[in-house]
């Protein structure tokens, strides 16, 4: 666990990420990190929520067609 000290970044306040942080998160200067509110806080990652639900929604689908896929390979 690390304490991070926010910090004034021109007319906003910003934390800044310790090299090993961002290299657990495989990100550099200029990607994206997404914040989501978690059950004990927040949760920063890389990966954007909104594609992560587009994705569930296409395995339910293809679950749900997974015998006419089965036929339309033959």
């Amino acid at each position: 666990m690390s304490a991070l000290k926010l910090t004034q970044i021109g007319n906003s306040v910003g934390v800044i990420l310790p090299k090993e942080v961002l290299a657990r998160l495989k990100v550099e200067k200029g990607d994206v990190l997404y914040l989501t509110e978690a059950a004990n806080g927040v949760t920063l990652t890389p990966y954007d929520p909104s594609v992560e639900e587009q994705i569930e929604a296409g395995r339910e689908f293809m679950r749900e067609f997974r015998d006419t896929f089965h036929q339309l390979a033959k």
